[in-house]
Formats: structure tokens, sequence, C-alpha cells
């Protein structure tokens, strides 16, 4: 994707704000990239995780979606992680996000989830609501533990970070917009 963008890979990784040498080794397949950074190599070429894993979805015209119909935007991550399922994050999505710029994200946190020691930063605005469990969230220098009920709205742009730091799954309702995956 990098060369049909016409990007060499120190232009991606500059775009990216990542190392040349996580580029190199990604394309070798000698390294997997962590969630935090596949979206800022993808945000390097104008592309969300939704678009990398599904490029060809026709829009929605649904209004109704069925728990088997969310788009799981983590599998193939883990597939390409070799399969570690250690503090597994689960993404899934409702609909195209682009057809209505909102990403709605039912997400699934195990014991030891984390998205990464890499802070996310992305140009939207997110918020989201616990339904279960409890997770760590850290926004710029404010860390808070979240519990069932509790609920959260930022600028994403603000360096963020989700943890599950807890022995028991946490669930979450998310919306972002514009969408960022």
């Amino acid at each position: 994707m990098r060369a049909q963008h016409g990007l060499t890979q120190r232009e991606l990784a500059t775009r990216a704000g990542v190392a040349h040498g996580l580029i190199s080794m990604i394309e070798q397949n000698r390294s997997s990239p962590s969630v935090a950074s596949l979206r800022r190599i993808l945000g390097g070429i104008g592309m969300t995780m939704a678009d990398f894993f599904e490029p060809d979805r026709p829009q929605d015209t649904k209004v109704v979606f069925r728990p088997s119909e969310l788009i799981d935007l983590t599998s193939q991550l883990y597939r390409l992680n070799g399969g570690n399922k250690v503090g597994k994050i689960s993404l899934r999505q409702v609909g195209h996000a682009r057809s209505h710029n909102l990403q709605i994200l039912h997400e699934h946190y195990e014991p030891g989830a984390d998205t990464g020691p890499t802070m996310l930063e992305h140009a939207s605005h997110e918020g989201g609501v616990v339904i279960s469990g409890e997770l760590e969230l850290t926004v710029g220098d404010q860390v808070q533990i979240l519990k069932a009920g509790d609920a959260y709205l930022f600028d994403s742009r603000t360096p963020h970070r989700f943890r599950n730091v807890h022995d028991r799954p946490c669930e979450v309702v998310s919306a972002c917009s514009p969408p960022y995956l």
C-alpha cells in the first residue's frame, strides 16, 4: 500500500511519526505493529483501520445491525500479531462509519488488555459508557478508574490510553466522530 501511494519507507515513517526501521520490519514480515502503531502508519497514507481491513465494503443503507453483523476490527490484528490473545481487546463496529461520519464501537477488554504504552491521538472527539467491569482511562495527565455506568467524553487530540487493570472483563460502548479506526 505504501508503494501504491507513491511513498518511500522514510516518507511514510515521517508522515506517521514512527521509526523508519518499523516500516521496514513490518514490510519484511519481521514485526507486527501494535494497534497504536498501525493506526499511525495507516494515518500516514490517509487510511482508517476499517478501510484497511475491508477496503471494498459498500456504504450501509441498513438501520438495524444484529450482533453477527458488527464489523470486527480486531480479529485480523491478532492474526497479524501471531495470534497473541493475552490481554486481548475486541472492537466491533456498527455499520460503515464513514457513511455516517460517526463510529460506534462495542468494545471488550480482557483482564490485562491495554491499548499500548504509546498514547493514542487522533483528530476526533470520543465518548463512551462502561457497561460492565472496570477500565482505567488516561487522558493527558488525568488517570481515572471507570466502573459500570461511568462515562467519558473528550477531545481525542489529547493523548489517551485505555487499560483493563482488573481481573474481570470490561465492556464499553463508545462513539467517535469523525471515525478514526
